[in-house]
């Protein structure tokens, strides 16, 4: 397992808080997600075997948010 620190820009509450940490743990191989507003900031503990940085980053822009 590994841990990456996504940016995540656009969030503006709660919902979108929730709305990140669901499409991130719709994902195969993500084990764990937090996503907090303040730094808006997504930490990720993930199989790099079964999931890659860039879809993760796909999947967070294709709900509405940009994420690096």
């Amino acid at each position: 397992m590994e841990t990456i620190v996504l940016s995540v820009s656009g969030m503006t509450c709660g919902g979108c808080v929730n709305s990140v940490q669901r499409v991130l743990k719709a994902l195969p191989g993500v084990a764990e997600v937090s996503v907090s507003l303040d730094t808006a900031e997504a930490k990720i503990n993930y199989d790099p075997a079964k999931t890659t940085r860039a879809l993760m980053i796909e999947k967070v822009n294709k709900a509405g948010f940009k994420a690096v």
